[in-house]
């Protein structure tokens, strides 16, 4: 079994760039770099990893690929380009001669626009990816689902993952309308969704694994075990848990499963999705 984190992050701190560190997340302002990170990966006996952009610069997608350029463990990136861009394609030509950009990613969530991702600009760019054989990471709340399903209606060709399972409310113990939602859109076939970002949802001091259990249950459900991928959020993560704590969550939910639920889970659909 090769097994891949599909989702995590790596950052030298500064203040400005990563503003949405608050002082409640102090611990995460310093650097986090492959280094640290290769260990984690050892300890749990993963082979591979996804790095996915945490600040929305073209810099932040040429600091991941030379970090993959020089960590080979780190198997893709997913950075972030401007998609309204009116020069988008020249700007996709220039990146996608890194055969290790896999993929990009906006930070839809924090856009006061809760219909953002239907914005005329945004969706021409979304429209160029599978021209360049890009995927396309969603990062939304649940109060953007809805409009998710809309705006992947319109890309039956193209690569979506819902990141950290839309971010439903863990910590107080609601389902809906968060499970009618992704059941709707998992009916996309093109649509896969990472099994990452949990812990943060929840009480980051007082969670305990049976917490995501109706969670995962739902989206076993929706999407199936061929369009589901374990990933860390590390290290982001760490707010409320160790690395091994935070991916034993999933890999305890999936022990009772058959041995290719498993290796699909924990490494081959990311293998798959991202070309890795």
């Amino acid at each position: 079994m090769v097994k891949i984190d599909a989702h995590h992050h790596l950052w030298k701190y500064s203040p400005v760039t990563h503003g949405w560190i608050n002082d409640e997340m102090r611990v995460l302002k310093r650097d986090f770099l492959p280094e640290e990170l290769q260990q984690e990966l050892i300890s749990k006996s993963y082979q591979g990893s996804v790095a996915v952009q945490a600040s929305q610069s073209e810099d932040e997608t040429k600091f991941l690929l030379e970090q993959a350029a020089q960590y080979p463990f780190i198997k893709g990136v997913v950075g972030w380009l401007d998609l309204q861009h009116p020069a988008i394609e020249e700007k996709l030509e220039h990146f996608t001669r890194f055969d290790l950009l896999k993929g990009l990613r906006h930070v839809v969530q924090d856009e006061p626009d809760d219909n953002f991702l239907l914005g005329k600009d945004f969706v021409y760019g979304i429209s160029v990816l599978s021209k360049y054989n890009l995927a396309y990471d969603i990062l939304i709340f649940p109060k953007h689902l809805k409009v998710a399903y809309e705006f992947v209606s319109r890309f039956p060709s193209q690569k979506f993952v819902l990141d950290h399972i839309a971010k439903p409310d863990i910590k107080n113990k609601a389902l809906s309308p968060w499970k009618e939602d992704i059941k709707r859109l998992a009916l996309h076939k093109n649509v896969y969704c990472k099994l990452s970002g949990m812990v943060t949802e929840a009480n980051w001091q007082y969670w305990e694994k049976e917490d995501f259990i109706p969670y995962l249950d739902v989206v076993f459900e929706a999407f199936g075990p061929d369009r589901l991928m374990i990933g860390s959020d590390w290290p982001v993560c760490t707010l409320a848990g160790g690395y091994g704590e935070v991916m034993g969550i999933v890999e305890t939910y999936l022990n009772p499963m058959d041995e290719m639920t498993r290796n699909k889970v924990l490494g081959e659909n990311a293998i798959g999705f991202y070309n890795l």
